[in-house]
Formats: C-alpha cells, sequence, structure tokens
C-alpha cells in the first residue's frame, strides 16, 4: 500500500499545475457570470501573451541552473529601441549619417537589442564565473539607465497603425499577441524536447558537474539558453510597446517576478534541471486567471498582491515536497 502512494506521487505531482487550474477556473465561473464568456478567454489569453513570452526564455534559464532579473528591463530597452528607430531613425553622427528604419527594421533591432543584452548576462556569467543573481541584477540596472538615456525619460509614441497590429491587431479572429505566443511555445516545446541543446539544458541544470566531465560545452549551453532569453524579451518588449503605441521608459516594472512565478507554478524547479514550457503555460494561464477573476470580483489590487505571493509560496513548498519524494 505504502509503495503504491509513493509511486503515484509523481504521477500526480506531473497534473498539478493542471489540476490547480481546473478547479481555479470552476471556482471563479461560479463567483462570477462574466467570467467564463468567449470575450473574457480571448482576454486573460492577450493578457498572459507578454509574460507567456518572458517566461518561456526564463524557463530555459532555470532549467539550466540560472535565474535572470533583468528581463522587464530588457523588456524596456528593446521596446524603446525599436521605438525610437521607426519614429526617427537612428543618427550617425561621425559619420553625418541617419539611418531611417522600415517597420521590419525596427523589430528586429528590438529582437537584436534583447539578444545582445541576454548574450551579455550569459558571457559575464560563464566568463568571470558571477552568481547569475548578481549579473542579472547588474544587466537590470544598465538596462533601465540606458532606457532613460535613450528616451530622455519620455514616452516615444505615435508609432503607427503597422507596429500597432503586433500588440492590437486581429488574425482570424484570433489577437496578433496570442498568435506569436503560441508559435514561440510550439517552437520552443520542440526546441527543448526533440533538440540536442534542450537534451543539454536539463543536464546542465541537473548535475553541471557530471555534465561537464561527460564532455558537454557547458558555458556555450549556458550562454544560449540567456541569449535566448534576451531575445524573447525583446519579442515582449514590441508587444507591449505597440498594444500601448507607445515605448514607456518604466515599462517592464515587476515583469521579472511574473515570469520566475509563471516558471515556478508551473512546474519547474528553481535548482534547474526539471520543468517543461507547457509546464511554463499552465503557470501564466494560473496567474492570468487569477488576476482576472480577482478583478471581476472586485477584490483590491493589493490583495491580489498578497494572494499572487501566497500561490507562488505554496508551489515552492510543492516544489520542495516532489523533490524530496522523488
Amino acid at each position: 500500500m505504502n509503495r503504491t502512494g509513493v509511486q503515484g506521487r509523481p504521477g500526480l505531482a506531473r497534473f498539478q499545475s493542471l489540476i490547480a487550474l481546473a478547479l481555479m477556473v470552476l471556482v471563479m465561473s461560479l463567483l462570477s457570470d462574466k467570467f467564463f464568456t468567449p470575450e473574457n478567454g480571448w482576454n486573460i489569453l492577450r493578457q498572459i501573451s507578454v509574460n507567456l513570452c518572458l517566461s518561456i526564455g526564463m524557463t530555459l534559464i532555470i532549467l539550466s541552473g540560472g535565474i535572470d532579473l533583468s528581463v522587464g528591463a530588457i523588456l524596456a530597452l528593446a521596446g524603446a529601441v525599436a521605438a525610437g528607430v521607426l519614429k526617427h531613425g537612428l543618427a550617425l553622427p561621425l559619420l553625418d549619417v541617419l539611418l531611417q528604419f522600415t517597420l521590419f527594421g525596427a523589430v528586429l533591432a528590438g529582437v537584436l537589442v534583447g539578444l545582445v543584452c541576454g548574450w551579455f548576462n550569459g558571457f559575464v556569467i560563464t566568463r568571470f564565473k558571477l552568481p547569475p543573481f548578481v549579473a542579472t541584477l547588474g544587466m537590470f540596472s544598465i538596462a533601465r539607465g540606458l532606457t532613460m538615456l535613450w528616451t530622455g525619460g519620455f514616452p516615444i509614441t505615435g508609432l503607427g497603425a503597422g507596429f500597432g497590429f503586433i500588440g492590437t491587431g486581429i488574425l482570424l479572429g484570433v489577437p496578433m499577441p496570442v498568435w506569436i505566443t503560441a508559435a514561440l511555445v510550439a517552437a520552443f516545446v520542440l526546441v527543448t524536447r526533440k533538440t540536442p541543446f534542450g537534451r543539454y539544458l536539463h543536464a546542465v541544470g541537473g548535475n553541471e558537474r557530471a555534465a561537464l566531465l561527460s564532455g558537454l560545452r557547458v558555458q556555450r549551453v549556458k550562454l544560449l539558453a540567456y541569449t535566448l532569453g534576451g531575445g524573447l524579451a525583446g519579442v515582449a518588449g514590441l508587444m507591449v510597446t505597440a498594444r500601448l503605441d507607445s515605448a514607456q521608459p518604466n515599462a517592464g516594472l515587476g515583469y521579472e517576478l511574473d515570469s520566475i512565478a509563471a516558471v515556478v507554478i508551473g512546474g519547474t524547479s528553481l535548482s534547474g534541471g526539471r520543468g517543461s514550457v507547457l509546464g511554463t503555460v499552465l503557470g501564466c494561464l494560473i496567474i492570468g486567471v487569477l488576476n482576472n477573476g480577482l478583478f471581476l470580483l472586485n477584490v483590491s489590487p493589493f490583495w491580489q498582491q498578497v494572494v499572487k505571493g501566497l500561490v507562488i509560496l505554496a508551489a515552492v513548498a510543492i516544489d520542495k515536497m516532489n523533490a524530496r519524494n522523488a
């Protein structure tokens, strides 16, 4: 009997996020007649798109045994750069040249900024052996400062309908942010499950020394994880900026905490080596449903923060218990 119970725990743990989401949907549906409607469903998916984009990258980083506290700041910088070059171009005083950017060029510039920031995080962590917490906290400050310097502390507005379509457009009845994040989820599910890089991520996060002794290029795996995380933060920055039709200097404040929360709630271990992108999707949905349901119930935003914090603590506690019972 005891043996059956022990064997049943890992199976139950695999579905705990899905069970929690189903229970939350059921409770919110009973408490509010506005919750379980198609319009509210699309609203939730639209609301979680940015966090999901960030959280996919955070999943890669945490799987490798790291953490990134700079994704919110990178989001703001990438969105500001894309908006700035689209609206004003890029001046090169030394060459007396003003480069004008198309919509595609501005989008590419925003993603490139994210990739470079993520690469820099990975570089200082792998080359100088800095703790990820310290290195990414430094990038948080750097990216925030660069955003203020680039924007002068003022929003960049009036970006045009083409750019706005990224954040507010509808394609085949589905909001564009949902299309974008769905494509990213599909791509990174394949990357983490079907490619050598995905296997290496789990190996490095599970036991870095064993991975190193087995011949894996651990530093390269970590560098790529942080680079991809930065690039996804750049994509999230584009969606936020397009949705608001404005690049706000203080965009993305606190987003890194929601991202980490979604990853942990989705079952990815903070110690690395265990987790999945699909689990992160469930984590984002749980946070989105919780925020949306509490809003519909007119719960104070301050209490919403308290409830979210309790959910995060519960998720981490469950993760630790599952690790001990594994």
